[in-house]
């Protein structure tokens, strides 16, 4: 007879609705779904002609990690985004699902991608819907909405004036975009003004009035004051980065407007690490072969806005907004499969290794708009878990050492 059932014990089980672990523990899976969760003892398990029984001996099982902030067409060889956006869309796209794959291996099964240059990742979603690929659960933007020569415009969607940017979010609508990234301020890319806000209010504005008119979500890039206000007076879903900096670059925090981003319920998603990673590379770069004059300074500069951006990120939480985590991975040297980076950066600034968990799975999920389908080990929900050696819930460092990934209840093959 053929067997239905799959069911997967551990010595633990991270329960992300009680915050609670769980010793000598199951998960009954039904195919793609989850059945039911909980102490091996309570589960009412099918005859054992129907099932199949995995053990996983001093182990934990947990939700799937989600990466709420990731640029899959990225080398992660150091090249800023205007050099990357000179190669050809097809290597991109089959960059994409190289990082897409690898990011799936280490234990993230659903990712945001946040800015991808023309169809490249529409591409990867279709490839992996013709079972060409692995990848983990795929939310995507396709091509961010900028303002012309600003963050990411060199991707395909620059937009001016209220009806450019309606127009914009129905084109990508249209193309198949499960939400819109939105480059509220300038960034890394040359030709923008980094702490500048892009557009004005009345176009941000029309961006997200669009975007909530077909039920989907915003996320906004925010390295300055004057972008963050803009997002929150637009009513932006999620904000990246949220820098307090001034518009000459001077950091400033603003209590109010962080009451604001508690009282919208607006996620924030720091990307701490992708500031640190710099740091750690320059580092380095300083013991191996020695730095330049001007390579120095940028160093110097960075571990300073490290420590602003932690010591901010920090306040923020204590302050009660909802952090998710996003890695900005493989922006620069940021490599993808390094997800854990980012958690172990985020529990560094005083949060729990709970509650670091919570913002990589239920809190991400919310974030994308994905909570009905994954986030957390419930019935119903797709069977997006790993399997841990060691105890995520004691020491985050833990999640390095991910043994089993199941996305919608598959073993994904660690086969490169």
């Amino acid at each position: 007879m053929r067997q239905e059932y799959t069911l997967i014990k551990a010595s633990r089980l991270v329960d992300i609705q009680t915050s609670k672990v769980i010793n000598d523990a199951a998960v009954l899976l039904k195919k793609t779904k989850i059945v039911a969760a909980g102490p091996v003892a309570s589960l009412d398990v099918p005859a054992e002609e129907h099932i199949k029984t995995i053990e996983y001996s001093n182990k934990t099982i947990m939700p799937g990690l989600i990466d709420c902030h990731v640029h899959l067409i990225s080398l992660g060889d150091g090249r800023a985004g205007d050099d990357l956006n000179l190669l050809p869309d097809e290597v991109l796209t089959l960059q994409a699902a190289k990082n897409a794959k690898m990011h799936l291996q280490s234990g993230v099964t659903a990712v945001r991608d946040c800015g991808a240059k023309n169809q490249t990742t529409f591409m990867l979603r279709k490839a992996a819907e013709m079972g060409i690929t692995d990848t983990p659960r795929l939310i995507l933007t396709g091509r961010p909405i900028t303002i012309i020569g600003g963050h990411l415009s060199y991707f395909g969607s620059p937009a001016t004036g209220e009806t450019e940017c309606r127009a914009a979010v129905r084109q990508l609508m249209k193309e198949g975009a499960d939400f819109i990234k939105v480059t509220a301020t300038g960034g890394s890319t040359r030709t923008s003004f980094r702490y500048h806000a892009s557009f004005t209010k009345e176009e941000l504005t029309a961006i997200t009035d669009e975007v909530h008119k077909f039920d989907k979500h915003v996320v906004a890039h925010c390295s300055s004051l004057e972008g963050i206000e803009n997002a929150i007076d637009a009513k932006v879903d999620t904000i990246v980065h949220c820098m307090h900096f001034e518009r000459d670059g001077t950091f400033n925090y603003n209590k109010e407007l962080t009451k604001r981003i508690v009282d919208q319920g607006i996620y924030v998603n720091p990307t701490l690490h992708a500031i640190r990673h710099q740091v750690w590379h320059l580092e380095n770069l300083k013991e191996t072969t020695g730095l330049s004059e001007q390579e120095n300074l940028g160093y110097e500069r960075l571990k300073q806005d490290y420590e602003i951006h932690a010591g901010l990120v920090s306040r923020m939480k204590d302050e009660g907004v909802t952090l998710v985590a996003g890695s900005d991975s493989a922006w620069l040297n940021y490599k993808m499969g390094e997800f854990t980076h980012e958690l172990e950066a985020m529990k560094s600034i005083g949060m729990s290794d709970m509650d670091v968990i919570r913002s990589a799975t239920i809190h991400s999920a919310e974030s994308c708009a994905i909570d009905d389908q994954t986030g957390s080990i419930e019935k119903n929900k797709s069977a997006d878990l790993i399997v841990v050696d060691g105890n995520p819930a004691k020491n985050i460092s833990d999640l390095w050492n991910v043994e089993e990934v199941f996305k919608d209840g598959s073993i994904v093959s660690k086969a490169q």
